[in-house]
């Protein structure tokens, strides 16, 4: 059977002879590689006439269960065997249950070759403390990256394992700590990035751009359809095992043409195209590019730990996506400094879950007001809350456009802190205004998921709004 070539493929010159090593040591271990992840390793493993990798980075972007794993085992299994560099390689994951099925798969094969385990020096199976340390001191640790922080991660080899996860707090801690190591080199395999789903994927965005352009020191592999958005993809194509096929290296070897059909008809035909044929809605790498509010102003008035003062009320605010696809909930109140905080409480797919997620809210916490935009989609939730005897104040058009340009305003003036929380970041980056008259709102269309976004404006603003009314009566 043909295997599909990568679509996109960068791979800067280097001897491959170790990676030809790497392939048969894997396969002295029990691990049979597809020609394409052969051709991954070898690109992963050149290096150049001084000794160093050819490829400080490698980005390996395909649809899911095609055998990245298999990819990254071979690399590790050659990094603990084959390379002197390598004393420390570290393999993360967004999740810790992914990074201990990548310990078990890697502890598999080697309790399997007993050539192999004569090296090593203890297997640690300790929650969290996962790892192998062979007797001649290197290591190969899993970890989960958790809060995002790179710190504590820099080894000669660090993993990204579920790269459309990793948050730029992380680079930005990792790469200086990798400077210090003789021959480092950062992978990172994941999936197609899918704005609304991926609120993190720009790290990922950024090694796929620099792939795409041709950048002399990183490997770049994906396998995708040629399409610039999810949404494009006709329903012909989505529905051609011929496509699957383009798009999966694996397909007819891991990946059954009848459970891909069973895919089509469960998943919807945007998420089909995402998480089978590789096409993403990749993010803006550029934070500025045409942005409403600059990431730098933005990333300015985040606070960790901002919170509303004790004992105080709270605004609780929804919104909806126009196709009632997701929905956010957001809470707002005044800080002891008197500046307004607003977050993200809550987001999810459908619209089901608001009311219910409503009351609990309302019985945990002093709630002052609920808010929605009434002439905007959250107005088809507001007769299940009048049932649920939940009263929401219901903004007009002009009350809207009065909040938007008020949270733009406190965002300007410093007046506002938030969390920091990637949804709502990724909602920011993406926001796009429409014009209403000689004013403007946010727009649902034109916006990368706007309502983290909208339900924090309309928060504020009635925050802000009791913050008014308080100055005024102590005036």
């Amino acid at each position: 059977m043909v295997v599909a070539a990568p679509r996109i493929r960068n791979v800067p010159e280097g001897d491959t002879s170790l990676g030809d090593q790497a392939i048969e040591l894997a396969r002295f271990a029990g691990l049979e590689l597809d020609s394409w992840q052969e051709d991954c390793v070898r690109a992963i493993l050149g290096v150049r006439d001084d000794g160093r990798w050819a490829s400080f980075e490698g980005g390996f972007c395909l649809p899911r269960q095609n055998g990245k794993g298999g990819v990254i085992e071979a690399v590790e299994l050659a990094g603990l065997w084959l390379v002197d560099s390598d004393e420390l390689q570290i393999h993360t994951a967004h999740l810790f249950p992914t990074a201990r099925e990548g310990w078990r798969r890697i502890v598999g094969l080697i309790e399997g070759t007993p050539e192999l385990l004569e090296d090593v020096r203890r297997v640690n199976r300790a929650h969290g403390e996962e790892g192998v340390e062979l007797t001649n001191g290197k290591r190969l640790l899993f970890k989960a990256r958790g809060s995002g922080s790179g710190r504590g991660f820099s080894g000669d080899r660090v993993i990204l394992d579920e790269s459309m996860f990793v948050k730029e707090t992380m680079v930005g801690d990792l790469m200086p700590a990798l400077s210090a190591r003789p021959n480092p080199q950062v992978l990172y395999f994941g999936s197609a990035v899918d704005r609304l789903v991926h609120p993190d994927g720009v790290v990922f965005a950024r090694i796929r751009e620099r792939g795409v352009k041709g950048d002399d020191r990183l490997a770049y592999f994906e396998w995708s359809l040629d399409y610039d958005s999810p949404d494009d993809v006709p329903a012909s194509v989505a529905a051609d095992p011929g496509a699957w096929a383009e798009a999966n290296p694996a397909f007819g070897i891991r990946i059954d043409a009848e459970f891909t059909e069973s895919e089509r008809r469960t998943m919807s035909p945007r998420t089909f195209a995402v998480e089978r044929l590789g096409v993403g809605d990749w993010p803006v790498t550029d934070p500025d590019a045409g942005a409403v509010i600059p990431l730098d102003v933005w990333r300015g008035l985040a606070d960790t730990g901002s919170e509303p003062a004790e004992g105080s009320s709270v605004v609780i605010a929804f919104d909806v996506l126009p196709d009632r696809s997701a929905a956010s909930i957001a809470a707002a109140g005044l800080r002891e400094d008197g500046l307004v905080h607003g977050e993200v409480v809550d987001r999810r797919e459908g619209t089901g879950w608001i009311v219910p997620r409503l009351l609990e809210l309302k019985a945990a916490h002093k709630v002052s007001k609920f808010v929605c935009d009434g002439a905007g989609p959250s107005a088809g939730v507001l007769e299940e809350c009048e049932l649920a005897r939940l009263k929401v104040e219901a903004l007009g058009t002009r009350d809207f456009v009065r909040a938007c340009g008020g949270f733009f305003d406190r965002v300007a003036n410093g007046s506002f802190r938030h969390l920091g929380e990637g949804v709502l970041e990724a909602s920011v980056r993406g926001a796009v205004k429409r014009p209403l008259g000689d004013a403007w709102a946010w727009s649902r269309k034109g916006s990368v998921d706007a309502t983290p976004l909208v339900a924090v404006t309309l928060a504020v603003a009635r925050a802000g709004k009791r913050q008014a009314s308080a100055w005024a009566e102590a005036w």
